[in-house]
């Protein structure tokens, strides 16, 4: 069989079918639309601009999407494949670095980078050179890592049990 024609009789189908996917992917999007919505109830002076980039783009911040997409995948897994499974060993420990990630390194990077940005425009303000911010990524405080994983997990029992 030539390449072209295996090309031909690819299907997404089995991917898009697939309930950890589904689980997975539902995760994501709910929990960046409640992210949007944690942003437009908690500041009045969001643009309709800033608000797709929330859903689509930005980390930090009500629930983590990170978290809910990892625990949303380890408990399809044991839902689909039982806790006894190599798939599940790995996408446990996987979602336990995410998780762990979220919380201490990106967050600690990120109020570094906001205690450097803070340090910057103030020395160039006494000195009177240019200071180029630097990328203050957002991580998470624990509540949101729990909000996060609490959704995923209703997500993926939801699509195991409906």
């Amino acid at each position: 069989m030539s390449f072209l024609s295996s090309l031909r009789s690819f299907s997404l189908r089995p991917l898009i079918e697939n309930p950890i996917m589904l689980s997975a992917f539902t995760s994501w999007v709910l929990a960046q639309i409640v992210k949007a919505l944690v942003v437009i109830l908690s500041s009045r002076k969001k643009s309709p601009r800033e608000l797709i980039e929330t859903i689509i783009w930005r980390t930090g911040g009500m629930p983590s999407s990170h978290a809910a997409v990892v625990c949303s995948m380890t408990a399809e897994v044991a839902f689909q494949e039982g806790i006894g499974s190599n798939l599940f060993v790995v996408c446990f420990f996987l979602a336990m670095v995410v998780m762990r990630d979220a919380m201490g390194v990106r967050r600690s990077a990120g109020l570094q980078a906001r205690a450097l940005n803070l340090l910057g425009r103030n020395a160039s303000d006494r000195l009177g050179f240019e200071y180029r911010q630097v990328k203050e990524i957002q991580g998470h405080a624990p509540l949101e890592v729990v909000i996060g994983a609490l959704l995923g997990i209703f997500i993926a029992a939801a699509y195991a049990w409906l």
